[in-house]
């Protein structure tokens, strides 16, 4: 890596990164420089999926999934980084994170913020990339599929995730 700063943008935040931290992971660069712990490192190795934020390439591209405990913030240079804390407008939580709360999709929940950003993610393709009822549990799949939950939620999850997709579908939201 060089010895120049660079510059990453966070929840819409423009964040200047030391030339020193460039090699960091994303998800160390997270919690010890911004403070925001909200993304969890689980196995370490982006087998569990608990790290899981969005990223985009500009400001109007899709969000895709990406593990922050396997990309370095170099990596990342000039791309938007959106964490579970920038999906609430506020106090208002989003449609998803209301429907978790609704469907008790979670026990301990160390790993929500990893299912909320892969299906906040899922949520902003289907915006733009229309589809039938009948594709939604493949869609799903593709989606959160691999996340894990050591409690085993998935049920409550998928649940969750299902009622806000499916609305989205309907025209609803």
């Amino acid at each position: 890596m060089s010895n120049t700063d660079i510059t990453i943008h966070v929840n819409g935040q423009p964040i200047t990164v030391a030339a020193a931290d460039a090699d960091m992971s994303l998800a160390e660069f997270l919690h010890e420089r911004l403070d925001l712990t909200g993304t969890k490192v689980c196995c370490g190795i982006g087998v569990c999926r608990a790290c899981t934020v969005g990223i985009r390439n500009g400001g109007d591209s899709l969000m895709e999934k990406t593990l922050a405990c396997t990309t370095t913030v170099s990596a990342i240079v000039n791309q938007h980084i959106y964490t579970v804390e920038s999906i609430a407008q506020g106090t208002t939580l989003s449609p998803l994170q209301k429907s978790f709360l609704e469907s008790f999709a979670f026990q301990c929940g160390y790993c929500t913020p990893g299912f909320l950003m892969a299906a906040t993610a899922m949520l902003d393709h289907l915006k733009h990339n229309r589809m039938g009822a009948d594709e939604l549990e493949a869609t799903i799949q593709t989606w959160v599929g691999g996340n894990l939950c050591r409690c085993t939620g998935y049920v409550k999850y998928l649940e969750a995730i299902r009622k806000v997709a499916r609305a989205q579908i309907d025209g609803g939201a």
